[in-house]
């Protein structure tokens, strides 16, 4: 019988070049049965033809776009899947990291805040930007152009903010990628054996 506080929800976040998107296809092919998948908004957005910008009006009505569209994917998937696990690529805070305005600002525009972000998941799996542990960062996303040391900057930024949810499970970029998987994974069973 489900619990009534779980909201069968995980978050798999970090910064650039972490390997989020390679563990999440791993994730999905180990967990098929027991899980849905929520893929990334801003992915979604920018690669279906609205270009990145360095304009500050225009990131935030960029990052406005995203915060809806990944909170309403994540609501359709609840709704098509009631009774999984759901895993999303990204959360709708990590919006904050990118909004070029303030803290208050973002959740004034987005009729939220803070704790009532981190209380739509029950989980946090952060993979930590490899350019931390002095790698490159090359990705097959070619929405994700961010250079080593603009990865780590946001990759701090992402990490400030999910670092206060209560159940935070941060995934070192000096690990292995197989344990950074394998971790990830054990984050995702805990979670499930508690539904």
């Amino acid at each position: 019988m489900n619990n009534l506080n779980i909201k069968r929800r995980i978050v798999v976040t970090g910064g650039p070049g972490g390997g989020k998107t390679t563990a999440l296809d791993l994730f999905r092919r180990e967990l098929k049965d027991k899980i849905s998948s929520v893929p990334e908004a801003a992915t979604m957005i920018f690669s279906s033809g609205i270009e990145r910008s360095l304009d500050n009006k225009v990131i935030c009505a960029q990052q406005i776009a995203i915060f809806n569209l990944q909170r309403n994917l994540e609501d359709v998937q609840r709704k098509m899947h009631p009774d999984s696990l759901i895993i999303c690529d990204r959360g709708c805070l990590d919006g904050l990291a990118y909004w070029p305005g303030s803290e208050e600002e973002f959740f004034k525009i987005m009729n939220s805040s803070l704790s009532e972000e981190l209380e739509r998941y029950d989980a946090v799996i952060f993979f930590e930007t490899a350019a931390k542990s002095g790698q490159e960062i090359k990705s097959n996303n070619p929405i994700r152009n961010e250079s080593e040391q603009t990865a780590i900057i946001l990759d701090q930024r992402l990490q400030k903010i999910w670092s206060q949810h209560p159940n935070f499970n941060l995934v070192a970029s000096s690990e292995s990628f197989i344990k950074k998987v394998m971790f990830g994974i054990s984050t995702i069973q805990n979670v499930i054996d508690k539904m």
